[in-house]
């Protein structure tokens, strides 16, 4: 089972501040705990919405507003995808990562083609294992 960690966006990371050295070590440690483990599949931060965007569709119209955006607990400042047995052994993991006071941290399971069931065709498949190798070669 693949599930993205959020990370969710706190004020000081809405400023754009970067973590200082002590903060990097332990994210960095648990990083290398989990990539150890064969958990670790991504692991990546977000610069602050005042750097982003979103767009917004109403039909064929799509209507774009810049950031920054004023509730910071319906932002994202982060993420991991890990790979797990189960919902329980992920919620393990991410208790043991280096988190700030007041940081909070939602766990979702990713939708594989299987969830579908037969909304996925056969045809389908073989373009989504297509578009995932295609990915994968280009790291």
């Amino acid at each position: 089972m693949r599930f993205m960690v959020i990370v969710k966006a706190t004020r000081k990371s809405e400023t754009g501040a970067m973590p200082g050295k002590d903060e990097m070590d332990r994210m960095i440690a648990f990083n290398e705990q989990i990539t150890k483990a064969g958990v670790l599949l991504s692991a990546e931060g977000l610069h602050p919405s005042s750097k982003g965007a979103r767009i917004k569709a109403d039909g064929t119209k799509k209507t774009v507003t810049d950031g920054p955006f004023a509730e910071t607990k319906e932002l994202v400042a982060g993420f991991w995808i890990i790979e797990v047995k189960s919902k329980q052994e992920a919620i393990e993991w991410m208790k043991r990562a280096p988190l700030e006071a007041g940081t909070e941290i939602e766990l979702r399971q990713v939708i594989t083609p299987e969830d579908f069931g037969e909304s996925v065709t056969p045809e389908h498949r073989e373009k989504i294992e297509r578009m995932e190798q295609a990915a994968r070669d280009r790291k």
